[in-house]
């Protein structure tokens, strides 16, 4: 029996390890997903374009909904205004980085006006490492894992 163990633990264990990893960066995402969607309301409803509300203070309200697992330092918000819904892009943006390691990106914070359709994408790097038997969630350098959560909405004639 003891053998048996000495075989197959091993791969029992990885196989654990993988799957609460992955299953760490769904929780994330759907952490991300809830916030896209309250950072998208502050948008539609007009409370940031009444309050003439800059990029680093739409940032803070957004930040004020993320689960308490996710760091505000390493989320990143773009916010655009489309003519129409076709001309939405919810690709995920490519990062730079600065010689530092740092992302040295600069997005866009227009939310538009009435009636107007807006795109706020919200970005997270997921710090991961490689997992056991080769497993690797990784999709931007620096082994992070870059998350995307994207709101495309028409605002309210408020």
């Amino acid at each position: 029996m003891a053998l048996e163990f000495a075989l197959v633990g091993p791969m029992l264990i990885a196989l654990i390890l993988a799957i609460l990893h992955t299953a760490l960066i769904f929780l994330a995402q759907q952490g991300l997903e809830t916030t896209a969607e309250a950072a998208g309301r502050i948008i539609m409803t007009g409370q940031a374009q009444q309050s003439s509300m800059t990029a680093a203070q739409f940032k803070t309200a957004a930040c004020a909904t993320l689960p308490p697992y996710l760091q505000c330092s390493r989320l990143y918000i773009d916010v655009t205004s489309v003519s129409n819904f076709s001309d939405a892009s919810t690709a995920a943006p490519t990062f730079t980085y600065d010689s530092k390691g740092n992302v040295s990106n600069s997005f866009s914070y227009t939310t538009g006006t009435r009636g107007s359709i807006a795109v706020v994408r919200l970005m997270y790097l997921w710090p991961t490492t490689n997992g056991p038997l080769g497993l690797n969630l990784t999709n931007t350098t620096g082994y992070n894992r870059m998350l995307l959560a994207t709101s495309v909405l028409k605002t309210e004639y408020y």
